[in-house]
């Protein structure tokens, strides 16, 4: 997904002009210059939702008031369909304000907007936009949802997924979903060996949203899943959506995926070079690790950067590194770049950090290094 920074620099004048210009040929009366002047004139200093609010404010200052109306001209300029694999931030992410209009605009014609929704999101997404849905008008909306579950498009069917994520990026949290994640479950059901990566990713990404909230209903799921329907496209589902417990290193997601002797394999040798850094360097792992069991062993290896806050604590930061098939007896050299940059999550602060490598979630060796300011 891009990041947000870099997707709100694209909503200004310039957005606007190009709105306008589409929406012309289906509403000679819209000014699209006026239009794009006061976007240009609204957007400084905001982010990037309050960006997107703007131009959907424009918007509806200048269709027709009469929603349905409305609404029927955004639809015009939709276009066609997007293919699985084309990115909806960057191929169609100058929809966004009119998936944002549906949103704020059309709650009192649920039915219209579930079927403006279902269209919009083929050619961007609407699982933003189906959320006040949800929480205003449950019934009809989760039966819609679950119809969209069977869909011949796979853009309406990650829209069943992903429309229903409780802690869904960038949008508020569902809390009924929080505290009761069957009706989730029961949409994703028909979704969880899709023959589309797309919809497989937003199941994955929503199971793992619910292992963050109740871990054994995430984990009693997955392994029902893998049971029911023993599937490369299934397997790879599950595997993606306890990411969050693996590198937790709960010992049952490992095991149900098929991590086995994290007791009999260990890390050793560990070196972090250089031993001081600043931002914008590289630290490079070294290590090595062995099964010391008579018997082979599949096993997931992370690392773990424990970096400083402001206040003197640290926070652990758990990154994949790989799995292995590791013989009786046999013992590997493991090596890993690791670069010291900022991202819009982390801020780095100076002083001791620690590294630690884990084995099937399981802490097998530590190290330091210093960041200077």
């Amino acid at each position: 997904m891009a990041s947000e920074y870099g997707l709100k620099r694209h909503f200004n004048g310039e957005a606007a002009h190009l709105l306008g210009g589409m929406i012309r040929p289906a509403h000679p009366a819209f000014d699209a210059e006026g239009y794009a002047a006061e976007v240009e004139r609204r957007i400084p200093d905001k982010e990037l939702k309050d960006r997107v609010l703007v131009l959907t404010e424009g918007l509806r200052a200048r269709l027709p008031q009469d929603y349905p109306g409305a609404v029927s001209i955004l639809l015009s300029i939709l276009g066609e369909e997007l293919a699985e694999g084309e990115g909806m931030f960057n191929a169609s992410w100058y929809l966004m304000p009119v998936a944002r209009f549906v949103e704020e605009y059309g709650l009192d014609h649920p039915e219209l907007s579930l079927d403006a929704i279902e269209e919009i999101t083929k050619r961007h997404t609407g699982e933003y936009a189906i959320r006040p849905y949800i929480e205003r008008h449950y019934e009809p909306t989760m039966k819609r949802v679950a119809r969209w579950a069977h869909s011949p498009s796979h853009n309406v069917r990650r829209l069943a997924s992903e429309g229903v994520r409780p802690r869904l990026p960038w949008a508020r949290t569902l809390d009924i979903f929080v505290k009761d994640p069957q009706p989730v479950l029961e949409i994703l059901e028909p979704l969880r060996s899709d023959p589309s990566e797309y919809v497989r990713k937003s199941v994955a990404n929503n199971l793992n949203d619910i292992s963050k909230d109740t871990p054994d209903v995430a984990l009693a799921t997955a392994l029902r899943w893998l049971e029911e329907s023993p599937t490369a496209e299934t397997t790879w589902t599950v595997r993606h959506g306890l990411r969050t417990l693996v590198k937790k290193g709960d010992q049952q997601a490992l095991a149900l995926l098929g991590a086995t002797g994290g007791e009999w394999v260990h890390a050793s040798r560990l070196r972090v070079t250089p031993g001081s850094v600043a931002v914008g360097d590289t630290l490079v792992i070294d290590f090595e690790i062995e099964n010391t069991d008579d018997r082979a062993h599949s096993v997931t290896v992370d690392y773990v950067v424990h970096h400083m806050r402001k206040n003197g604590r640290s926070i652990p930061k758990v990154f994949k590194l790989t799995t292995l098939e590791l013989e009786a007896g046999e013992r590997r050299s493991l090596r890993k770049s690791h670069p010291i940059k900022e991202v819009q999550t982390r801020k780095y602060y100076p002083g001791e950090h620690l590294v630690d490598i884990q084995v099937n979630g399981l802490v097998k060796a530590t190290e330091r290094f210093d960041l200077r300011t």
